[in-house]
């Protein structure tokens, strides 16, 4: 699946294009099979078990894509698309 329609799906960004946008002026750091690398072409293909790190809001993103989706459905849907790894690093140092 296309590296911008997936984070439209996954619903971190409003519209396809917002996506797009990002993804060509910004950039999406992801990693695969322990190489990372900086993806700039909005039609990069995405597999699950990749990871998947951007700005947002001030802060960093990152997740492990589970899954490509059929559809932008409702929110709860969207989050079964992604494990967000933040929230894992953060149950990490609490432990």
């Amino acid at each position: 699946m296309r590296l911008d329609i997936w984070l439209w799906r996954a619903r971190f960004f409003k519209t396809r294009a917002l996506a797009t946008a990002h993804v060509t002026g910004k950039g999406v750091r992801l990693s695969r099979n322990g190489q990372l690398r900086k993806v700039t072409k909005p039609g990069f293909r995405i597999l699950p078990g990749d990871i998947v790190s951007f700005p947002r809001g001030g802060q960093i993103v990152s997740v492990r894509v589970r899954g490509h989706g059929e559809r932008r459905g409702p929110a709860s849907e969207a989050r079964e698309l992604y494990e967000d790894l933040a929230i894992n690093d953060q149950e990490r140092h609490d432990a």
